[in-house]
């Protein structure tokens, strides 16, 4: 998955600004691509100049609220339905733990009580936005949910893990 992809199918679901898709980012795809306000603003820069979103309206101080073009969509449509799913995620924390032999088994340990202390606090975030939510039948709802179960689910394995690998340190 790209930002460039995550970017499309915001603007796939409804038109809207930086700004909107930011916090449409940091509401519903937190837990599976953040995005910082650079990174977003970058690439609907360069959708735009590809052809593939274009500036719907203007608002003040240079606002502009973007839509998406046929040429956005055939690449959404392309990129769900016939570009296979890589296949090696990264984990930065995962690569840590793999190294936690370099440092004293207190800090290591200190290092999982936090990765545990974090899903637990992620876990506890998906659960009030869960409950947070109006869900209906549309397609973003659905959809949506989907992705939010994931979250939860591995939010609780993160944690389950993290706490079985704070027990193997001692």
């Amino acid at each position: 998955m790209s930002l460039r992809h995550a970017a499309l199918g915001m603007l796939a679901d409804s038109p809207g600004s930086g700004y909107d898709l930011l916090k449409r980012f940091e509401q519903a795809m937190a837990n599976v691509w953040p995005a910082t306000q650079s990174q977003l603003y970058g690439e609907l820069g360069k959708l735009e100049n590809a052809g593939m979103i274009r500036v719907h309206a203007e608002g003040p101080r240079g606002r502009k609220e973007y839509e998406i073009t046929d040429a956005g969509l055939k690449e959404l449509r392309h990129w769900l339905i016939e570009v296979e799913p890589g296949r090696a995620p990264r984990s930065e924390n995962l690569l840590r733990v793999y190294f936690l032999g370099s440092v004293s088994r207190e800090q290591a340990r200190g290092y999982l009580a936090t990765m545990a202390r974090t899903a637990r606090e992620r876990e506890k975030e998906l659960m009030e936005l869960e409950s947070s939510i109006n869900w209906t039948d549309s397609n973003r709802s659905v959809y949506g949910r989907l992705v939010l179960e994931w979250g939860k689910r591995y939010a609780q394995m993160y944690r389950d893990w993290a706490d079985w690998a704070l027990k193997q340190v001692k």
